[in-house]
């Protein structure tokens, strides 16, 4: 439901101004900034009428607003109103992603793989919000040995993994249009219908336009004139690139801000949600965020892509208040954080247990050499995982015949099973491998 604007707010209802600025109403409504389209349904405050109401919190998201230099379709500035609950979550993002993360092996090699493990997240649930049907499983043992992609879904989660990657050298370079466009030929080379369209802006004969998933259809948003594509990438990345003559903008709110600006403009015919999403990390990056490539928000958006649309549909929908958007990335921001914590802990209680089940002078332990413990002990952190002779040579630096030997010792220990894929063998974790060590 379009939200009323004050103007036809004040032509409509010639409401008494003194009780409705009167009326100690906020911008938010307990804490979140919420949309006519949910606060028409709510009971207003004593002595406001639903619409007096929606008047009241307008006005009061009107006073702390500015104007970014970021344009909607009718060439207006969209407008920024940072809450109470908006600075609290920046505060904390600007405590945790800037610092130190708590529970994981400091060494080099040990937060090497806990990063790989972190891009290999964001590379599945980035594709998958895009449409890849990879399991879980199979894209990690395919970024795990490197091995080629084999389909569509497999090459959307290779070509994200390596460019999120690749963001990692980037930290310090400007926006630019060409920097952008050779991020998008990054992420959708080999992945849409036409390699043409890979790494250039769309044109008129594109005709883009953006529909849910539904049965019928609806359409959702149709994006600016194609023509305006390479002006508005500009105004994007001057942006992006801003100097302290340009006013403070809090480096968060501006990463979400390019983020929303991709997703809403579109300027390429496909994989404009991978591509809004790898310039948020790569914005972030650049501001000191360093722990952000640690963190995966597609997986938080991936458990509610309807919200992350509905964010999109409630700027627009209501005077191009971009609030709605930044809102929304905010909490998920905090909840990747949460998640991050989450996954440290319970990795932690985990290799506690598996170091002790597996010390060189437990019953087991002893039966088995340093790799295939450290092998073990992966495998109880991560039950999807697979390994093959290749995997295993890389991670150990052993040759064939032993990398062979560590395996299938493993295999006859039955705890790990052993399944031949085209030429190759392939071992997995039995299902009770945490019973069967015990």
């Amino acid at each position: 439901m379009p939200a009323p604007q004050i103007g036809e707010l004040l032509q409509k209802l010639n409401p008494d101004l003194g009780s409705v600025l009167g009326s100690d109403v906020g911008p938010e409504v307990d804490g979140v900034y919420d949309h006519w389209d949910h606060v028409r349904h709510l009971p207003p405050p004593i002595g406001l009428t639903p619409e007096t109401w929606w008047l009241a919190l307008k006005f009061a998201r009107t006073t702390i607003s500015r104007e970014l230099p970021l344009l909607d379709k009718a060439q207006k500035g969209f407008r920024l109103s940072v809450t109470d609950s908006m600075q609290r979550h920046l505060h904390r993002i600007d405590r945790e992603a800037a610092g130190a993360i708590v529970g994981i092996d400091q060494s080099q090699d040990g937060q090497r793989k806990f990063l790989i493990r972190s891009l290999i997240e964001e590379a599945m649930t980035s594709s998958q919000l895009e449409g890849a049907s990879t399991t879980r499983a199979v894209a990690k043992e395919m970024l795990a040995t490197g091995r080629e992609p084999r389909d569509h879904s497999e090459r959307m989660i290779y070509n994200n993994y390596l460019t999120m990657r690749e963001l990692n050298t980037w930290r310090d370079r400007p926006f630019t249009p060409e920097a952008i466009l050779s991020i998008h030929s990054m992420l959708t080379s080999e992945t849409l219908e036409s390699d043409d369209q890979s790494g250039r802006l769309r044109t008129a004969e594109d005709n883009v336009v953006i529909y849910d998933r539904g049965s019928p259809p609806t359409l959702l948003h149709v994006p600016p004139p194609a023509v305006e594509a390479a002006e508005r990438l500009q105004r994007l990345c001057d942006f992006a690139n801003a100097t302290p003559t340009d006013g403070f903008l809090h480096p968060v709110v501006r990463a979400i801000a390019i983020h929303f600006q991709i997703g809403y403009d579109h300027p390429f015919c496909d994989g404009n949600g991978r591509t809004a999403r790898m310039l948020f990390y790569w914005s972030m990056l650049r501001s000191g965020y360093w722990m952000t490539e640690y963190l995966s928000i597609s997986s938080v958006l991936k458990k509610a892509p309807a919200q992350y649309i509905r964010a999109y549909l409630y700027t627009e929908s209501d005077g191009s208040d971009v609030s709605y958007f930044v809102a929304h990335q905010l909490e998920v921001i905090g909840k990747a954080i949460d998640g991050l914590h989450a996954y440290i802990a319970r990795k932690s209680t985990e290799n506690r247990r598996a170091q002790k089940l597996l010390k060189p002078n437990s019953p087991l332990g002893e039966k088995l050499n340093h790799r295939q413990r450290a092998l073990l002990v992966n495998a109880l952190h991560d039950p999807d995982r697979r390994y093959t002779i290749a995997s295993h040579r890389v991670a150990h630096r052993v040759t064939y015949p032993t990398a062979l030997h560590d395996l299938n010792g493993l295999a006859e220990l039955q705890l790990l099973e052993k399944h031949k894929v085209g030429k190759a063998y392939v071992y997995s974790p039995v299902r009770d491998l945490a019973q069967r060590i015990e």
